[in-house]
């Protein structure tokens, strides 16, 4: 059937539609739709009776087409041309054992051939499957692009080198392999992040600075100023997921470097120039560069640096605690609250300057950039510390931005996917809704579909020429992977609870599977849950393994009917503003 003449859903098998002639108020109405689109309730709906819109997989290649193919050679044309010719003299013999050789060596390649392919889907699947989600059909697809983004990540590494990707950039960038570590982290493969950490860290600079990049030449002495806190999370981060306290020894004397350079970088900026009504709102902060590659044109005052280098005292402070040196932990934290003043009394007095109402994107500019205000969410932590008006503010415009742009009424012509962090940004905001309206638009622009993946930069047209970056861009894959699995579990920063399932839809529990998942790793140990209703109670089992401090968090969207009935291992419980506290040793709870 060709595009042109397919029928419309619910049309009979004769009636077809001429899809390009007809105006866009008629196809949407022959297909039943607005210009919204579906509702994801019919989505779902149509999903479960037509099934995905993509290509049949490729079968695999059946044991006899392999064993044929094992006389697809050259030589072996010769031999059997041989043996024949020798039957046809009279020669049987040598016929026979040349026919002989023959057969041995498609047995031997046959059998060797097959072991090698088991061997291999083996390691694939021991890699890929360390982490399991429990989905219905529906959501099937955010697994699948799970373990395809995983797969992304580890085809671009170069021995201990994680860079994102295998065409376009041959090097490393400390802000990409950052990122990355923390997805490889959550998925079961520290000990990556680890080889990287211990590969990367003899490149920082003698005076602190963290270079933005190494590749064969060497270290990049470029200055980009989120390098340093990067440098420092991924140490910790390190640390989190793997208790290998030799390493974090190992590296600690880059870790003070990186904080002493940050606070001579500070420094240049907290004198009585910036006290200048002019120059206010730059107090503090962290110079000028062009980390940010929206600022490749001139060097900016990005927020984005800033909120990394904040992390990255953050991160000093709890290596130094886990070190036992109590000195520096004090003296980092001392400079950690200085800087996170600054930073925050910037943000308003930039908004003031600029008369905005939302977080800028660097200071001296004023400008839009949601996706990079994100990083002061996750892994920042600032969430709870940020003005709550220009927040929220924030991540409204950007959702205004992104229903213009789906709806045509804001001109564009590309995006980089980088938004993926949004999904996760509206999960910790408890926006639910517009976390999975994000996932479904950045899931229709996996581009090929089966190949689970987004290019650097995705255009609105498929066809016109572009610079896409490498595709898949392991970058973006770690992205994706971040947000995806804070849909089902996350730790909030402030009291260190592990919160479930936040980003799931109740339609999702309603299934026979409901959702979980299995081994999913945290700073505090293995997770695993299974998360569904059975009959008239929604029921949330937990198995061993996470022990979070702040224990597990379920929230229930405000307005949805949330079942007050509540008990935890037999035990009475109380919602506290649709927000139930789950001790971290409880393995049952049901809700009716």
């Amino acid at each position: 059937m060709s595009p042109t003449s397919a029928p419309a859903p619910g049309a009979g098998p004769g009636v077809a539609l001429d899809w390009h002639a007809r105006e866009a108020h008629d196809v949407l109405s022959a297909l039943d739709a607005g210009q919204e689109g579906l509702s994801r309730a019919e989505a779902a709906r149509r999903l479960a009776e037509h099934g995905p819109n993509a290509l049949p997989a490729h079968p695999p290649r059946h044991p006899l087409m392999r064993l044929l193919a094992q006389f697809h050679n050259t030589l072996i044309y010769a031999l059997m041309a041989a043996a024949v010719a020798a039957l046809a003299v009279g020669h049987a013999v040598d016929a026979a054992v040349i026919a002989a050789v023959v057969i041995v060596n498609a047995l031997v390649g046959f059998v060797q051939e097959g072991k090698a392919e088991q061997a291999l889907a083996a390691q694939w699947r021991e890699k890929l499957d360390r982490v399991d989600l429990t989905l219905p059909p529906a959501a099937q697809r955010i697994e699948d692009a799970l373990k395809s983004s995983l797969a992304h990540m580890l085809m671009s590494r170069q021995g201990p080198i994680l860079q994102p990707g295998t065409r376009s950039y041959n090097r490393s960038w400390i802000r990409d392999g950052a990122m990355m570590a923390e997805g490889l982290n959550r998925l079961g493969m520290a000990e990556h992040s680890a080889d990287y950490l211990r590969w990367y860290a003899p490149y920082v600079f003698e005076n602190g600075k963290v270079p933005c990049c190494v590749d064969a030449r060497g270290a990049d002495p470029v200055p980009e100023n989120d390098s340093h806190g990067e440098f420092i999370f991924l140490a910790a981060e390190t640390y989190r997921y793997t208790g290998d306290e030799a390493l974090l020894r190992q590296v600690w004397p880059q870790v003070q470097k990186a904080i002493a350079y940050m606070d001579e970088l500070r420094a240049s900026t907290r004198t009585a120039a910036f006290q200048a009504p002019d120059q206010r709102h730059l107090y503090g902060l962290l110079p000028p560069t062009i980390s940010h590659e929206g600022y490749s044109d001139k060097a900016a005052y990005s927020y984005w640096d800033d909120f990394w280098g904040l992390l990255g005292y953050k991160d000093a402070v709890f290596i130094a605690q886990t070190l036992g040196d109590a000195e520096a932990a004090a003296r980092y934290a001392a400079a950690r609250d200085q800087f996170a003043a600054d930073i925050r009394a910037s943000i308003v007095a930039t908004a003031a300057h600029h008369d905005i109402d939302w977080i800028a994107g660097a200071a001296d500019r004023g400008d839009f950039d949601a996706t990079s205000t994100t990083i002061a969410l996750s892994p920042a932590g600032e969430q709870d510390n940020l003005p709550p008006e220009l927040m929220a503010r924030t991540f409204d415009l950007y959702w205004e931005n992104f229903q213009n742009r789906l709806t045509n009424r804001t001109g564009w012509k590309d995006y980089t996917p980088y938004e993926w962090r949004l999904v996760g940004a509206y999960v910790r905001l408890g926006q639910k809704d517009r976390a999975l309206a994000v996932l479904d638009v950045l899931m229709a622009d996996r581009r090929p579909e089966a190949w689970n993946g987004w290019a650097e930069v995705v255009g609105r047209d498929k066809r016109e020429p572009r610079f896409i970056g490498d595709m898949p861009h392991a970058w973006i894959s770690s992205d994706y992977i971040r947000s995806a699995l804070d849909l089902f579990a996350y730790e909030r920063d402030r009291d260190h609870a592990l919160v479930l399932a936040a980003g799931v839809p109740q339609v999702w529990l309603d299934t026979a599977q409901g959702v979980g998942v299995k081994d999913l790793r945290t700073a505090y140990g293995a997770l695993t849950y299974a998360y569904r209703k059975q009959g008239a109670a929604y029921v949330l089992t937990l198995g061993e393994g996470a022990t979070p401090p702040g224990g597990y968090v379920l929230q229930w969207p405000a307005g949805e009917g949330r079942p007050e009935r509540v008990r935890i291992d037999g035990r009475a419980a109380q919602w506290t503003d649709d927000e139930l506290a789950i001790p971290a040793g409880a393995r049952r709870v049901e809700m009716r």
